[in-house]
């Protein structure tokens, strides 16, 4: 597995490399602000693990990415847990918003506690 950025990884898959966008969040783009540490937070997460990937109802975007909610072999829930923690943001395309409330909440609850990227007065 390749990590691509806060947001997006390289799977392999039956001999198979594809890009995996993560499914309801964005996190800060190469060159902005907080980029390194919500790549590196993807990172810490994923990296080295088997990654279960669960569809919603598109099957990729327009860049031909995967569109997937990612999940460890220990049930953790990487799209929400990057939320959580600060490292990325709520980010709805429908018709893929099966987790939507769930991410809302925790945007708040990062946003309260001032975690992560919400630290800094830059995001609205």
């Amino acid at each position: 597995m390749d990590i691509i950025d806060g947001d997006t990884i390289d799977v392999e898959m039956g001999g198979r490399v594809y890009r995996v966008r993560y499914i309801g969040i964005d996190a800060p783009e190469r060159g902005t602000y907080y980029y390194q540490e919500a790549t590196d937070a993807n990172a810490a997460l994923v990296e080295g693990q088997e990654v279960i990937l669960v569809k919603d109802v598109s099957e990729t975007d327009r860049f031909g990415r995967l569109l997937r909610y990612v999940y460890l072999l220990d049930g953790t829930f990487v799209n929400a847990e990057l939320v959580r923690r600060g490292f990325a943001q709520v980010a709805t395309f429908p018709p893929d918003v099966r987790h939507q409330e769930l991410y809302l909440q925790l945007q708040q609850e990062a946003r309260d506690a001032g975690s992560g990227l919400w630290a800094a007065s830059v995001v609205a």
